[in-house]
């Protein structure tokens, strides 16, 4: 039995398939939209596609301890986990239609989604885009530059998941995903919202 981390529980299986049998029941409506949701745990990412459960033997522990030797990993280290992540991440890419709508839960996106410079919210959209930057800038760490000059962690499962969300939304050609849950807020600070 494997130990569940906060990081790996952000969104449980039994959420997963709960949000699989609510969609289930809507596929008989009139909807020309597919949804996926994702999450990215720390052993394997669970991907929601429209009700379906399936699973990648990619998480962000998995992926760093597996090919992260040095922190931050090395030039060669990030181009062998690319490659991996791309492997895994395409043999989905007959399982998701054109047009599909990307969502997530997981605080760890969220926390992506903020370093990119979006606007915390209960329901936030990162595009590929600020995704590919928050990448480049990821690069330049790896490439010397310290974390806290370019405003990111410098932990290896942080580079992992950016990596797995980077992959995941170029090779499946998702042009954003919108991110839900509650706002976070500091303790003894309150929105003026």
């Amino acid at each position: 039995m494997r130990k569940l981390t906060l990081f790996q529980d952000a969104i449980s299986r039994g959420t997963m398939l709960f949000i699989g049998s609510s969609l289930r029941e809507k596929k008989g409506m009139a909807s020309t939209s597919s949804s996926i949701y994702l999450h990215i745990g720390s052993e394997e990412t669970q991907v929601l596609i429209d009700g379906d459960l399936q699973l990648l033997t990619l998480g962000s522990q998995l992926t760093s301890l597996g090919y992260f030797r040095h922190q931050p990993p090395t030039p060669d280290e990030m181009e062998n986990a690319i490659m991996m992540v791309e492997d895994e991440v395409y043999r989905l890419r007959h399982d998701i239609l054109p047009g599909a709508t990307l969502y997530s839960e997981d605080n760890n996106i969220r926390a992506i989604a903020r370093l990119s410079g979006v606007a915390e919210n209960e329901q936030m959209t990162l595009s590929l885009d600020a995704v590919e930057r928050t990448f480049d800038r990821l690069a330049l760490v790896i490439n010397g530059r310290p974390a806290s000059f370019e405003g990111i962690p410098d932990g290896n499962d942080f580079a992992a998941t950016l990596l797995i969300l980077r992959e995941f939304m170029h090779h499946l050609q998702f042009s954003e995903i919108v991110i839900k849950g509650a706002k976070f807020e500091i303790q003894g600070q309150h929105s003026t919202n």
